[in-house]
């Protein structure tokens, strides 16, 4: 049993030395925040992103870094998870991109207000948050390899990720904005997949389906990989 100047002497080194730890890791703490948050980066955009996300108050739906409200889809890595043709388009028009779905306000951003706030939302995502928020699974998909028995694996296109599964569902994952695209290629030729994406409401007049900002490659990638979806279901 320590006497009363031991168990004295033990608290005040004890306290000193926590103290010490505490100050040391705080100064290294401070001394990686420029690294892991690439300060070099936040440009005059990014500045004005920053402001127009702290004006329209986006903080009152959506979560980032971990702080704000749950109402609404956390966006500390939206453009990773999204990718910047659909951050754009929901920016524009809310409503066109889920029809009485979203209750996301149209601000009535222009051009220029869009790409500060996509060159915010890009710094965000780049913010070295150790391992926050942990990425979504995006599994790969099992189809038939032509003339094999057995499953080849076919990831899916990066746009497909993005922009598509905010609707649609596909094996049991995604939207349910949309219908399933399990068995889209057995049930839809490639012709009318090209056309269908190029712009739906050609197709069909009323679809609540947008016309979305797919580049002339996107398509193509695209119709290749969802007239791969014979079967009614990923493995």
């Amino acid at each position: 049993m320590l006497s009363k100047s031991a168990a004295r002497a033990f608290f005040l080194v004890g306290t000193a030395v926590c103290s010490l730890a505490f100050v040391g890791l705080t100064v290294d703490t401070f001394g990686k925040i420029p690294e892991q948050t690439h300060a070099d980066a936040i440009t005059p955009e990014v500045e004005r992103g920053k402001a127009l996300w702290e004006a329209s108050n986006c903080m009152g739906c959506h979560t980032l870094f971990g702080e704000g409200a749950y109402y609404a889809p956390e966006l500390t890595k939206v453009v990773e998870r999204r990718g910047p043709d659909f951050i754009r388009a929901m920016l524009r028009d809310p409503e066109a991109m889920y029809p009485g779905q979203r209750r996301m306000q149209n601000y009535g951003f222009g051009d220029e207000q869009i790409e500060d706030l996509l060159a915010f939302l890009r710094w965000c995502g780049n913010v070295d948050l150790n391992g926050f928020p942990p990425k979504p699974s995006l599994m790969p998909v099992a189809v038939p390899g032509a003339g094999e028995s057995v499953a080849a694996i076919v990831d899916r296109p990066q746009i497909f990720n993005q922009l598509c599964i905010a609707c649609h569902a596909l094996g049991g994952q995604g939207g349910a904005v949309g219908p399933a695209l399990d068995g889209v290629g057995a049930r839809r030729d490639r012709a009318y997949l090209q056309q269908w994406l190029v712009d739906p409401h050609a197709v069909k007049a009323d679809s609540r389906m947008p016309k979305l900002p797919l580049t002339p490659g996107q398509v193509d990638e695209l119709v290749a990989f969802l007239s791969h979806l014979k079967t009614g279901g990923t493995p």
